[in-house]
């Protein structure tokens, strides 16, 4: 049994978006269990701790990074005429801060992972219920969705806002180690097979109390424990 594992992180993907050393600094406040070495110019760090605490820190980069691949997709939507060292500069500002200001002063930003926000919708909508003195608003995408919240017309303190910005990201971390998800395409089926397979995901339901089913045009995603995701798209398909 390992009581301890040192890691390599290849920060330098971060370089073009973040000040690295802002960035380790963030994580290092996140991740207390962690120890870590200095940061090496190429980009390397390595740290030092339990297995589940580097894991949940992976979590929170690959959060990261897939956060600034939407950031990238809704700039370039905008507009294509932009420099990209511009680009850039807007990256920066928009990711090294978790706090964002408009007409109604700041709010706290979280990026989560699409499917584990409509997951948490559906069966942990405790952990989105918030007072009347604070406001949640999200912009989903096709991969992340990005939350914002703050203070409804000033009345509550920073630190209840970041109390259930917390609690919202510690119940993504852990949905995000367990969830699983099954993408059924059925581009080149009938119409009445399609219509098959939505009938069984509904037949099949009640027997999946705690498996969320998304239908698409072309596709149904099902999402849940690898047990149970595993079990139903077996009995889908048989």
């Amino acid at each position: 049994v390992f009581s301890s594992i040192t890691s390599v992180l290849n920060m330098s993907i971060f370089k073009d978006q973040f000040v690295l050393e802002d960035l380790i600094q963030e994580i290092k406040m996140k991740s207390t269990a962690l120890s870590f070495g200095p940061l090496q110019s190429n980009g390397h760090i390595s740290v030092q701790g339990s297995f589940p605490a580097i894991e949940l820190l992976r979590d929170f980069l690959l959060l990261k990074a897939k956060s600034l691949s939407e950031e990238d997709k809704r700039e370039e939507s905008k507009s294509h005429q932009r420099p990209r060292r511009r680009l850039q500069q807007h990256r920066l500002t928009s990711g090294t801060s978790n706090v964002v200001r408009d007409a109604n002063g700041e709010k706290q930003m979280v990026v989560l992972d699409t499917d584990v926000y409509h997951y948490m919708k559906c069966f942990f909508p405790s952990a989105l219920l918030v007072n009347d003195d604070v406001v949640i608003s999200d912009v989903t995408g096709n991969d992340t969705t990005t939350l914002y919240i703050g203070s409804a017309g000033r009345r509550a303190d920073a630190q209840r806002v970041l109390r259930v910005k917390e609690k919202i990201e510690n119940q993504s971390i852990k949905l995000h180690n367990t969830l699983r998800k099954e993408r059924i395409f059925f581009e080149e089926y009938t119409r009445k097979e399609k219509e098959r397979y939505k009938w069984m995901c509904e037949y099949l339901k009640p027997h999946y109390p705690s498996i969320l089913i998304i239908p698409h045009e072309t596709h149904i995603d099902v999402i849940g424990s690898s047990s149970e995701v595993f079990q139903f798209t077996k009995e889908l398909r048989s």
